[in-house]
């Protein structure tokens, strides 16, 4: 009979560490998940700034790249050159 009572005891021992541990264990998977979010976010910006210090890297220098970036957006360009250019229609 004391090993029965022994085992039950032993199961609801494990039983109430298992069920204080869950809440725990829900907490820590929605900061890893969290965590996963902010660490592709911080990926984003990284590859954006890297692209636009690319850009800016071009731009000092790149003539070229520069030249065709002043036509295409600041409608830039040297006399005597057909600039054509092809608008969506909205």
């Amino acid at each position: 009979m004391n090993g029965v009572i022994l085992c039950l005891l032993g199961i609801s021992i494990g039983a109430l560490t298992v069920a204080s541990a869950w809440p725990q264990r829900r907490k820590l998977d929605e900061k890893e998940l969290e965590l996963a979010q902010i660490l592709e976010q911080e990926r984003k910006v990284i590859a954006e700034k890297e692209d636009h210090q690319a850009a800016l890297d071009a731009m000092r220098d790149d003539q070229e790249y520069l030249e065709l970036h002043a036509v295409d957006r600041l409608n830039l360009y040297r006399p005597g050159t057909t600039v054509y250019r092809i608008e969506r229609q909205r």
